[in-house]
């Protein structure tokens, strides 16, 4: 590891690197308060051994460039001075050191205190690996405030995943395959990308996690990764915002570009977790939930927002919806009651 020595004596700085070096880690020296915040910025150490009495900028100056920066806050820092007052210790902790050892020391001492800022280090390091292989996971996908929650606690993302309800909606461009036939491709996946952007902000916006963009449509799942009670009605609004915003959208298109977008919603149990590998995973959820949603989705036309009974009764009589009795859906032997939505209530 790369450990930053600053004294601006250079029997101490001697010293100092003969300790780090014993200890089988790399040693760089600093003489002053500028070369030390101009090595950290080009090397990110892993520690800091830091003096206070330097000329020009003195060490409780440095520390507080160091931990108002963002990319440098993380380094820890362990204060090595002749200021042995109390207030002098207090200072250099309420700044931001991570420890404070006063001339002379004992060089033993230092090595432990040493080895307990690297271990706390890599801890640190892991901490914020994880939070950012949570960011890249879902930034793209949630709303952010999803994502600050899930930040605060790491564990919950793993490969895996666990039974739970939730309710899931598949969102379908009508008629976009026959616009395909005679459109440039690169004009075609301009279209689509609007399409796409006005419906996932939608999602994120009803705290949604967009699963996956399936052609020119999407799936969309609620109640996941954060609980939510309305989980259903989340769903739903979803749709009809969607359907609202198509009319201001629309004014932005050509009229060939113009189509309606069919929805399908259900509610239900579903496995839901990482799949995929280590170093890449997908957040999905999986099982009969999931197919239903899709079924009814495929089976819509004209813009219409088609429910099953599951996601019906969850919504409490907030939507205005039509019966739409027992329909046949493909790969079900038994039929399923749904419902239209036309409104909310």
């Amino acid at each position: 590891m790369i450990i930053l020595v600053v004294d601006d004596n250079v029997d101490n700085r001697q010293l100092l690197k003969d300790i780090v070096t014993s200890m089988g880690h790399t040693a760089v020296p600093a003489t002053d308060g500028e070369e030390t915040l101009k090595l950290t910025h080009e090397l990110m150490p892993d520690l800091i051994i830091l003096d206070v009495n330097m000329p020009g900028m003195n060490g409780f100056e440095v520390l507080n460039h160091l931990k108002n920066d963002p990319k440098t806050r993380h380094i820890p820092v362990l204060m090595l001075t002749a200021l042995n007052a109390a207030e002098h210790r207090v200072q250099g902790l309420e700044i931001g050191a991570d420890d404070y050892l006063t001339k002379p020391f004992n060089p033993r001492e230092l090595m432990e205190r040493i080895k307990t800022r690297l271990r706390q280090k890599e801890q640190t390091d892991s901490l914020l690996n994880q939070q950012q292989a949570i960011r890249v996971t879902f930034e793209r996908f949630v709303a952010p405030a999803v994502v600050e929650q899930l930040l605060r606690d790491p564990g919950k993302i793993a490969l895996g995943g666990k039974l739970q309800e939730i309710t899931v909606l598949f969102a379908d461009l009508e008629g976009f395959t026959q616009m395909a036939e005679h459109t440039e491709p690169e004009k075609l996946l301009g279209i689509l990308n609007r399409y796409h952007t006005l419906m996932a902000n939608i999602v994120r916006d009803q705290g949604g996690t967009i699963d996956k963009f399936v052609g020119d449509g999407l799936m969309a799942i609620y109640n996941t990764p954060l609980e939510q009670p309305d989980h259903a009605t989340r769903a739903v609004r979803t749709a009809l915002n969607i359907r609202a915003g198509l009319e201001a959208f629309y004014l932005e298109l050509e009229p060939e570009f113009r189509v309606q977008v069919n929805f399908g919603i259900h509610s239900g149990s579903a496995v839901v977790g990482n799949v995929g590998s280590p170093d890449l995973m997908n957040f999905t959820a999986i099982g009969d939930t999931v197919n239903l949603a899709s079924r009814l989705q495929a089976m819509c036309s004209g813009g219409r927002i088609l429910i099953s009974e599951a996601t019906y009764t969850r919504m409490n009589g907030a939507i205005i919806s039509q019966n739409m009795g027992l329909m046949t859906v493909k790969g079900r032997g038994t039929p399923v009651l749904t419902y239209e939505v036309t409104d909310v209530s």
